[in-house]
């Protein structure tokens, strides 16, 4: 595995998201009881944190740095500089998701007086610290408190126990779901590869010996999005994931991409791509554009994510190059 090749991947992946902004673009009615946030704000605050985790781990100057500050100023604007974000909440001060989503804004220096106000009281009262939440969601609003400076409403040692992961289970029972929460769980604790040492030894550990396996069945199974999910995490480990197992995986994701860079949340890889690095060309293409957008954006987001911190944490800093990225 070569720096070209995860600058190659990170760029021509945030090429594809910035020809493609519009579609992250907010509906006049997001704040409507009928607007389904799934197709709306869930994928403009995916893009807020994943542009967000780009640009912290490069250097200003860097065309990967300034597309995805580029990106983050466009979800920026998008939320109304954080207005949208407060009616929201507001709407309902039970939902987490508008805390959570900010925070991928105010970690990177974008903040609303307004919206912090207002969430200083709501995650001071009793009900916001017994909300019942999945473990791994409860580790994701402890961190967004932790960047948005607001006292925490737990520890995070007595939350990780409860998560898949944090029980170190019996690793034949990794599935998709046990999978995204797994994942999930290290963006969280490492703070989106921000504080690997937050990640405790028995945990990281863990990961060190079962990721190899799990990753291997991930892209044997085309699930190309939960695979670049797994590199990331083992870039945020204290100690990442070693160059033998790594090398081999982010050939097989090169190899997976369409021909315009873009990555499928699985299936669909071309014909040979287990065999070795390089732009493909996607055998199975989708319909329409809608269609292609809604299987490739968090995907081709990821694959981006995961590149940039893999050469981060390793260290495999490429020249700096013009035009590469939006």
């Amino acid at each position: 595995m070569t720096a070209e090749l995860l600058r190659d991947v990170a760029a021509r992946a945030l090429a594809w998201v910035d020809a493609r902004r519009d579609r992250f673009a907010l509906p006049p009615e997001v704040v409507s009881p009928e607007t389904d946030l799934n197709w709306t704000l869930k994928p403009l605050g995916e893009l807020a944190q994943l542009t967000a985790s780009i640009r912290r781990h490069t250097e200003s100057g860097d065309p990967l740095h300034d597309g995805a500050g580029e990106l983050l100023e466009f979800a920026w604007r998008e939320t109304g500089k954080g207005a949208m974000l407060v009616e929201l909440f507001r709407l309902d001060p039970h939902a987490t998701y508008p805390l959570e989503i900010y925070a991928a804004f105010s970690g990177a220096g974008f903040r609303s007086a307004v919206f912090e106000e207002f969430a200083d009281v709501v995650t001071r009262t009793r009900s916001w610290r017994l909300l019942e939440q999945d473990p791994n969601r409860r580790l994701g609003i402890l961190n967004a408190e932790r960047r948005c400076g607001l006292p925490p409403h737990a520890r995070t040692e007595d939350l990780l126990p409860a998560t898949w992961l944090g029980g170190l289970p019996e690793p034949w029972t990794f599935e998709r779901h046990s999978g995204y929460a797994l994942t999930h769980t290290v963006f969280h604790l490492a703070d989106w590869g921000a504080a690997s040492h937050a990640v405790p030894g028995r945990v990281a550990d863990y990961l060190h010996l079962w990721l190899p396996s799990w990753l291997d069945t991930c892209l044997d199974s085309e699930q190309w999005d939960l695979g670049c999910e797994l590199l990331a995490v083992g870039a945020c480990l204290p100690t990442p994931y070693p160059a033998e197992h790594r090398a081999a995986a982010w050939g097989r994701i090169a190899a997976a991409r369409a021909a315009d860079g873009s990555l499928r949340e699985e299936g669909g890889a071309p014909a040979g791509a287990a065999s070795g690095p390089g732009p493909g060309v996607d055998l199975s293409p989708d319909p329409d554009e809608a269609t292609a957008f809604a299987h490739r954006y968090h995907s081709t987001l990821a694959a981006a994510f995961a590149a940039v911190l893999t050469a981060h944490r390793l260290g495999d800093r490429p020249p700096r190059t013009t035009g590469a990225a939006p």
